[in-house]
């Protein structure tokens, strides 16, 4: 007896073993030889990381980048609002930065002196009709006391005329007499008139003609050069002492340049030639320079040059920080083309997370990840086909700290 039961346990144990190994067996089979836990029954304990899974966070927040305002600010991360844009086609093309032509002036002497005073030095800045320069001259003495003698001789005539006119009028004088007076009249009020415009031909102006009656007979030799415009000394070529004036010598003393406006002379092959047109907008960037300048074509000549069989193409652009010198090499964009789009965000503001197009939406927690189609796009803005709307604010600028943000918190999950 006893030993029938001994075979009938190994014969079970030898049971359970082949049912533990056969996942084909019914489940009944399986709760019977206990390998199948009964419902309420305690569960094996899953790893860490599924516990993590089953508890983890819903998807949409997984999608949030948390941050405060002040956490923006630091990570100087900008915001723009997405909206309606144009997309434009650019020619990019080698330039050189050159004063503009019509804020040049060199300033000259219209008669022969010596230079007594130097008021302004290389590298000034220079407000209009501002005093550059003193000379002291012998032909500015003889024409101012040309002028104040034809001066004085008019006023005695112009006396001795009204004397004369009232004697005629009345009959007391002859009328020879007030004829000759009103002929010494007219001539004394020629001469000076042509006085006063040698004056004017010298360089004096009205206030100076006005002011020579009262000036000190010894100021009469000193002549005032003033600058024509506003700008800054760019050049002086002359000393104190220096001889100016006529026979072969020195006549220009000052170059004024007026750097608020410059010219960007490009470069332009005969092949693109047909697409440029005046006034297309430029863009133009230099290595040395954070800022990019925008302006707009102003002149495009008629002629190749010789050596370089391109055409002179002159854009100009606005320098009131001074940062674009003249000589400076540059390299501009030309826009040849624009097409406008409903909706686009800046370039910078579009990451790629797992191969797909993303923004950083601005919501009050801080930043949402936003799936995007692109469309069309250039270097500055793409368009946004689907995934935006118009007026929602994203980020643009140090994006790339939001992804690793993003990331970081998703594989923590």
């Amino acid at each position: 007896m006893i030993g029938r039961l001994s075979l009938l346990i190994v014969a079970l144990a030898i049971g359970v073993a082949v049912a533990s190994l056969v996942p084909g067996l019914s489940q009944s089979l399986r709760k019977a030889v206990g390998l199948v836990s009964e419902p309420g029954a305690a569960q094996p304990r899953t790893d860490s990381g599924e516990q993590r899974k089953a508890g983890s966070e819903p998807d949409d927040e997984k999608q949030n980048v948390k941050l405060t305002e002040q956490q923006i600010t630091a990570a100087r991360i900008d915001l723009v609002t997405a909206r309606g844009g144009t997309l434009a086609r650019r020619m990019t093309v080698p330039g050189t930065i050159i004063p503009h032509a019509d804020r040049i002036a060199r300033v000259a002497v219209k008669l022969s002196g010596t230079v007594a005073e130097l008021r302004k030095k290389l590298g000034d800045q220079v407000s209009k009709d501002e005093v550059l320069a003193i000379l002291e001259s012998r032909e500015v003495a003889d024409a101012k006391s040309e002028y104040l003698a034809a001066r004085l001789t008019n006023e005695l005539q112009q006396d001795l005329f009204e004397r004369d006119k009232s004697l005629w009028d009345k009959r007391i004088s002859t009328e020879q007499q007030f004829l000759r007076s009103r002929n010494l009249a007219a001539q004394a009020g020629m001469r000076l008139n042509t006085a006063r415009q040698k004056l004017f031909a010298l360089g004096l102006d009205d206030n100076e003609i006005a002011g020579l009656p009262s000036q000190p007979e010894a100021l009469l030799r000193r002549q005032e050069v003033r600058s024509p415009m506003a700008g800054r000394v760019v050049e002086r070529k002359v000393d104190l002492g220096t001889a100016v004036g006529r026979d072969n010598l020195e006549t220009e003393l000052f170059v004024i340049v007026d750097l608020d406006r410059v010219w960007v002379e490009l470069a332009v092959s005969p092949a693109d030639l047909p697409v440029i047109k005046e006034g297309q907008l430029v863009s133009v960037t230099s290595r040395g320079l954070p800022e990019t300048a925008d302006g707009a074509i102003v002149f495009i000549s008629p002629l190749m040059d010789k050596e370089t069989r391109s055409a002179r193409i002159v854009a100009e652009i606005a320098n009131r920080s001074g940062g674009w010198r003249p000589g400076s090499f540059v390299t501009a964009s030309i826009t040849v083309e624009q097409q406008s789009v409903p909706l686009a965000v800046p370039v910078n503001a579009i990451q790629t997370i797992s191969n797909q197009k993303v923004v950083f939406v601005r919501i009050p927690e801080g930043f949402e990840k936003r799936a995007i189609v692109v469309g069309r796009s250039d270097d500055r803005l793409a368009e946004v086909v689907t995934g935006l709307q118009p007026g929602e604010v994203v980020a643009v600028g140090n994006t790339f700290l939001l992804k690793a943000q993003l990331m970081k918190g998703q594989s923590e999950d």
